[in-house]
């Protein structure tokens, strides 16, 4: 029987799919490391940094704006609004929707973490290059807001 490659061998994959989730599974470790002193991960870092950057959202808006379905930000929600860290309101305009706000604990946390993301953010840029990882970020950028209708 066949021995299978090693995840750390350096064999390109075939799939887009597989290696960018690949490299996502691999740097979420390195910034879910970095932000354990906070108690929150990488995830819910990003939900806290958004609604500071945007002010109160409703959930649908906050998922699109996080390239995130709403069940997946229902999940990482829950633990920031149990540490009252985010608040859920009702909507003003339509009472079946929830509105998510940035509670005074959640900004304190915010910048406790902010220093532990830089460090996650530095340690990246030193191990792929500082150049490299800016030019990273804006392909993945585009990848993330390209349209997938075109036909084949």
């Amino acid at each position: 029987m066949k021995e299978m490659p090693k995840s750390s061998d350096a064999v390109p994959e075939i799939c887009n799919c597989l290696a960018l989730r690949q490299a996502s599974r691999r740097v979420t470790q390195l910034y879910d490391r970095e932000l354990a002193p906070a108690g929150i991960v990488v995830g819910q870092f990003a939900i806290l940094a958004r609604l500071h950057q945007v002010g109160p959202s409703s959930i649908q808006d906050l998922a699109s704006r996080l390239v995130m379905d709403r069940s997946t930000l229902g999940h990482l929600l829950r633990p920031l609004e149990s540490r009252d860290l985010v608040k859920l309101a009702v909507a003003d305009h339509d009472r079946r929707s929830r509105t998510v706000i940035l509670t005074e604990p959640g900004r304190a946390l915010l910048t406790q973490a902010s220093v532990l993301w830089s460090a996650a953010q530095r340690r990246f840029d030193l191990a792929f290059g500082r150049e490299q990882a800016a030019a990273v970020r804006g392909l993945l950028k585009r990848i993330a807001t390209l349209d997938y209708q075109v036909e084949a």
